[in-house]
């Protein structure tokens, strides 16, 4: 490659830098600026200056951060932008490879959902005749559904996080090649999780509609909170699966972990049974912010930025994960093929 094309593609991989910052930039004064203005007259004035506070720290870093690792952190999502048609074909194979052999096939991950809805049915609603759970709002609904709704995100969570963890182990063959991006590995694992996860949503769906919830305009709040979830196992996994290489422990410890917070969550409880001044320490799990949101979605009548500092804290800690997870993995990277 000649000089004067190298210089022409550095200019431009410097344009193009300067472009995404000066968009990063911009959004960050935004939302600085929407924190600093926003102003809910109903909370309490101290906790809210914190909030502001906090938030503008945050952001402030954040900046900080991506203006001196930039080039570090927008490798992954180059790499795996740039493999996009590679990751779906994978995806859909590891999927369908799950139940090969069987007579029954893929069939077999769209009977679970179903079996487990109709446990919880018999269970809660014809054997102990749960009472309805007291949401938000005062809003009374099936306990069923409340339960339902709850374990739908957090099934997927807890299957995309494992066989993410456990991505470059299965497909060690794949890591030992010079040439195949791995960092796609984790990716397709969550996929594949994700097509069970669509599947349990509509069952879902089903449910509401039995007990008289039929979907509205604020059921389509579903597809952004399930890119919520999507994007913050995905960040998880870029650590867990580097470290497990190394740390093979480390699954035995992500399921212990995940049987807690699977009650650290608000899934079989409902988070107004807190006093308020317990509920923010529940609030730091992203999970809740997920879990909450799915419920709100099927039977509640609010939209996801309403609750603002609760989304601008779930996006800064995804952000905050991605950023430390990308970095691991790229650090280890070349360390992999040796160890497996």
């Amino acid at each position: 490659m000649s000089v004067a094309k190298k210089d022409r593609l550095s200019f431009a991989g410097l344009k193009s830098k300067r472009s995404v910052l000066g968009i990063y930039y911009a959004v960050a004064i935004i939302l600085m600026a929407i924190v600093l203005l926003h102003n809910n007259p109903l909370a309490d004035q101290h906790t809210e200056f914190l909030k502001k506070v906090c938030a503008v720290i945050l952001l402030v870093l954040s900046a900080v951060l991506v203006t001196a690792w930039y080039d570090k952190l927008t490798v992954l999502p180059i790499e795996l932008f740039n493999s996009r048609k590679l990751i779906w074909r994978l995806a859909v194979n590891d999927f369908k490879k799950r139940y090969a052999g069987s007579y029954m096939g893929v069939v077999w991950a769209l009977v679970q959902p179903v079996v487990t809805v109709l446990m919880y049915f018999f269970v809660f609603d014809r054997i102990f005749h749960s009472r309805s759970q007291m949401v938000a709002g005062g809003v009374e609904v099936p306990y069923v559904l409340f339960l339902t709704t709850g374990l739908v995100p957090w099934f997927f969570f807890n299957e995309a996080l494992m066989n993410g963890t456990t991505s470059l182990l299965e497909y060690n063959y794949l890591v030992k090649k010079v040439l195949f991006k791995i960092s796609i590995l984790p990716l397709i694992k969550v996929i594949a999780a994700l097509f069970i996860h669509v599947f349990f949503a509509c069952v879902m769906l089903v449910v509401a509609i039995m007990y008289g919830y039929t979907p509205t305009i604020y059921t389509l709040q579903i597809f952004y909170y399930a890119v919520c979830e999507f994007i913050l196992v995905l960040s998880i996994c870029y650590t867990t699966c580097a470290v497990v290489v190394f740390f093979r422990d480390l699954t035995q410890i992500l399921a212990i972990v995940l049987q807690v917070g699977q009650w650290a969550t608000p899934i079989l409880w409902d988070i107004n049974m807190l006093p308020d001044r317990l509920k923010w320490i529940i609030k730091l799990n992203p999970m809740t912010y997920i879990v909450n949101g799915y419920r709100n979605a099927v039977y509640g009548d609010e939209w996801f930025f309403e609750h603002f500092y609760s989304s601008t804290y779930f996006w800064i800690v995804v952000a905050f994960i991605f950023c430390i997870g990308s970095l691991i993995f790229k650090r280890t990277k070349p360390h992999f093929a040796d160890v497996l």
